[in-house]
């Protein structure tokens, strides 16, 4: 795959800045004054009709005047005139413009007619556009200051992308003050053409970048964003800021899970699904990533406390609590070891006090002991400067005791003149330290979010396996039905069938139009009976008094169907009633209420929603939220983070639900979203959880006409596309399946590349390679399928699978075209296999709606383009090296 167009602006050898100047005040003055100063390599060239000279160097009067190639056009002249300077750019090869000018999206209808002028032209013409309305982009390693900010960012290991000028200016001034350095910086302004996803991908495998920092304040290319995340967290730390805690995400709901769900909740699903650990202030910005860019690893959430303070111990602990992190005791091996070289009235538990009159020796021999212990998955060494604590002295023990050490050592030297020198000796020996007991658990805390949010990354929803495939056709007969009608609303009874159609028990309903009716399907599904209203036009029945319990003979059904029926014409004048549905009373004393729901957010689309159910669920508020599609791990998790979870087990006489059940049911509801795009709100409640499984006993479902758009467009995370997995058979008669690529094949994978042969390995790679770095490895399993596929071709016996080939593309930036890789292991080359594969990735990609397919074959591979030629690839000496092919065609 060739170089990402964004290394224009961060490898730029030569910049023009149109509207270069030397006025006071001006951008244009501002920006050429931060390239000169910041000490840029390259070509500078000042852009400008009224003068000979900008700032002691040649001005030229239109880009074309330069006569030379240049990389990126800095662009800070009035709006009206940005849309002809790009297409100027793309006449003269220009291939990327950093617009700083304002006066587009901000200025209304004109503002908004003339960004898209600027994006038409762009795209006309093939030039990316960063910004309008932006700071600018910053890579201090190389001397690129390309904004008009009056900061300086020092060199460094993070990246910083921000939607906001201002908050940018002031991150920076707030990180040089800390001695903070930058690997990168881009302020993205008003996103027109590149955006999030964009930048994200280029720091993904920027080798510069070790940590990736956002401020956020909106998303627009949902899709775009979400990948973008995915593919950069698996590389390396992604810590977000985001703007706007408190925004509606639906504002017209109308089920119980649409008044519980706020763009929040959503917004944090978001990054937790893409491994992004999110951060409330700059500061935890900063700190969350100084301690993830360390990149220690640790196993699980324990931490342990050393201190000789009762008070900051007692802090620490209380800061742990609130954010869900374990303070387990020592082992019974570690209480003995620490008997014998602390004080005799150390506190035997965790936070582990040494005392007041513990000094440096005691520190050594505690954290020492504490490290060789496996209760802890990281250790906090409190001090509090007293009589006895020689605080230079105790930090070179701590430092000496956490050499080597595996798990993280976090240090908390509290006070100021005291511990001066201590702070200068864990910055040298690099051990993370910080002003306050809370600040360092919170350090941890990201250590423990990232460690789980990774654990969510890598999940790959496939198939229910274990499970009957449901019905789509029946459910989305049932819901075309309804909308043929002109009906937004199902009923009860079509809800159910949806249900059912997807594997979900429920309590069958039938929908009765008079008392007649309703006493046959009483009768039929035997008394006592449930009975409720059935009405579009109502959307809680208890908001009318729309449901009756244990109906228990004949007389009170029919005298029960009458009192609904009033009872909602009196309340709701003008409703329309469709009649009584009639329910089996459900009767397990050991079930528990849940809700499980759906709704959809304005940005990231379907969204499913558990916690407790009943007619309270609005005042207790007890769900949470993830974006689909789920898996076990997935819907485990999910359960686990309600506070009803904890009525779910055994307890008091209540036996323990049926928690494979739930689990199932929650694919179930996840598999209905995936399947059904007409899905637009749902809310099973109550769905009952005992020990015997689970039954939904009431169900509303809100529909309408999907909007266009391909598989799972709806979708803000592409699920597993299990449809692409395909067996076929070779000219020889051996059985292949091909199929897309997942996590868990990182081994076979690996295996796969060590036994090609040399020269397989230089022609797929052009460089000699037998072993992929862990970094490759994780680029080519962990893939987003909705930018990128890798079909691999596997063989196997008694479930053991062996890879045998592998066709890959990845969608270039343009959207419509995409580059491919294939490679064949030697002993399967020449049966047909590598035009197998790439026939069906050509399918794949044709389906997902690229136009062309393009890649590099070195020139004496003949073999390959033999291929090529086969299979209707046009071929072309590449202009800037004639060892190497491009070939292309259509789709």
């Amino acid at each position: 795959m060739g170089p990402h167009y964004l290394d224009r602006l961060f490898a730029a050898r030569s910049i023009a800045v149109i509207g270069a100047s030397e006025r006071p005040g001006s951008i244009g003055q501002r920006v050429f004054a931060n390239l000169l100063e910041a000490g840029f390599s390259g070509e500078l060239y000042p852009v400008n009709l009224r003068h000979d000279t900008v700032q002691g160097r040649p001005a030229h009067a239109r880009l074309a005047a330069i006569g030379r190639p240049v990389d990126v056009a800095v662009i800070t002249t009035p709006a009206a005139g940005v849309p002809a300077l790009v297409r100027e750019c793309g006449e003269q090869g220009v291939r990327l413009a950093l617009v700083m000018s304002a006066g587009f999206g901000e200025a209304g209808a004109d503002g908004r007619a003339l960004e898209r002028a600027m994006v038409e032209e762009g795209r006309r013409h093939g030039v990316r556009i960063v910004g309008p309305n932006c700071l600018g982009a910053m890579r201090p390693r190389a001397g690129l200051n390309a904004t008009f900010s009056n900061n300086r960012a020092l060199p460094g290991r993070l990246a910083l992308v921000s939607q906001s000028g201002a908050l940018c200016t002031a991150i920076l001034d707030w990180a040089l003050s800390r001695q903070i350095g930058f690997s990168a910086v881009v302020s993205l302004g008003d996103a027109a053409d590149v955006d999030f996803g964009d930048v994200l991908d280029y720091l993904a495998l920027d080798p510069q970048t070790h940590g990736i920092l956002l401020y956020l304040e909106g998303v627009t290319a949902t899709r775009r964003f979400v990948s973008g995340l995915r593919v950069a967290a698996r590389m390396k730390p992604v810590v977000a800021v985001k703007a706007g805690r408190q925004g509606r995400g639906t504002e017209a709901a109308r089920s119980h899970t649409g008044a519980l769900v706020g763009a929040d909740d959503v917004f944090e699903a978001a990054l937790r699904r893409a491994g992004v650990v999110r951060a409330d202030t700059i500061e935890q910005l900063f700190s969350a990533a100084r301690i993830l860019s360390e990149n220690p690893r640790i196993g699980g959430n324990r931490l342990a406390v050393v201190t000789n303070g009762g008070g900051p111990g007692v802090m620490a602990a209380d800061r742990a609590a609130a954010l869900g992190l374990e303070l387990p005791p020592p082992s019974p091996a570690t209480v003995e070891e620490l008997d014998a070289s602390l004080p005799p009235h150390w506190s035997r538990a965790n936070p582990i006090d040494l005392r007041g009159d513990s000094g440096p020796r005691h520190y050594g021999a505690a954290l020492a002991a504490v490290l060789r212990d496996r209760q802890f998955d990281a250790v906090l060494v409190i001090l509090t400067p007293q009589a006895a604590s020689a605080p230079h002295e105790a930090a070179a023990a701590v430092i000496e005791a956490a050499r080597g050490s595996r798990r993280p050592v976090l240090a908390c030297w509290m006070g100021g003149e005291q511990v001066e020198s201590a702070w200068d000796a864990f910055d040298e020996a690099r051990v993370l330290h910080f002003p306050s007991p809370e600040a360092a658990v919170e350090a941890f805390g990201y250590l423990a979010a990232h460690r789980r949010n990774r654990q969510l990354l890598l999940q790959v929803a496939g198939p229910l396996a274990a499970q009957a495939p449901p019905d789509v056709g029946a459910a989305r007969a049932i819901i075309e039905r309804a909308l043929d009608a002109g009906r937004d609303q199902l009923s009860q009874v079509e809800s159910k069938g949806v249900l059912r159609a997807f594997g979900i028990p429920v309590n069958e309903s039938v929908l009765t139009r008079s008392t007649d009716e309703a006493v046959a399907a009483a009768e039929s599904a035997g008394l006592p009976v449930a009975m409720k209203i059935s009405s579009p036009d109502v959307l809680h029945k208890s908001d009318v008094d729309g449901v009756r319990l244990d109906v228990e003979s004949a007389e009170a059904v029919r005298a029960t169907w009458r009192d609904l029926v009033e009872g909602v014409r009196a309340r709701r004048p003008g409703a329309a009633i469709d009649g009584v549905t009639v329910e089996p009373m459900h009767g397990d004393p050991h079930g528990r209420e849940l809700l499980v729901g759906v709704v959809r957010d304005a940005v990231f689309g379907p969204v499913l929603s558990f916690g407790a159910g009943g007619i309270a669920v609005e005042v207790l508020r007890d769900r949470t939220v993830e974006l689909p599609p789920l898996n076990s791990f997935i819907a485990a998790g999910m359960i686990e983070r309600t506070r009803i979870a904890r009525l779910l087990g055994e307890f008091r006489q209540m036996p323990p639900v049926d928690r494979d059940a739930l689990e199932a049911a929650l694919l179930r509801v996840s598999e209905m979203v995936c399947e059904l795009p007409h899905l637009q709100e749902m809310d099973i409640n109550p769905l009952v959880a005992g020990p015997a499984g689970v039954l939904a006993l009431d169900a509303r479902i809100t529909v309408a006409r999907p909007s266009a758009g391909g598989r799972y467009a709806e979708l803000a995370i592409h699920p597993y596309p299990a449809h692409l997995e395909t067996p076929l058979q070779l000219k020889d008669g051996t059985a292949v399946t091909i199929r897309p690529i997942r996590p868990e094949d990182a081994e076979m994978v690996q295996s796969f590349v060590r036994g090609l042969s040399e020269e397989s390995s230089y022609f797929r790679f052009m460089q000699s390679l037998q072993e992929l770095t862990p970094t490759m490895l994780v680029r080519f399993t962990q893939i987003d399928y909705d930018r990128e596929m890798a079909l691999i071709a596997v063989t196997g016996q008694d479930g053991a699978e062996t890879e045998i080939g592998v066709a890959r593309y990845v969608t270039n930036p343009d959207g419509t075209s995409c580059e491919f890789a294939l490679v064949i292991a030697d002993a399967w080359q020449g049966r047909g296999l590598g035009t197998r594969l790439m026939q069906r990735l050509m399918e794949v990609a044709r389906e997902c709606g690229l136009q062309t397919i393009e890649g590099e074959v070195l020139a004496d591979n003949a073999g390959m383009l033999q291929l090529m030629d086969r299979l209707g690839f046009s071929s072309r000496t590449d202009p800037e090296d004639h060892s190497i092919k491009r070939v292309s065609r259509a789709l």
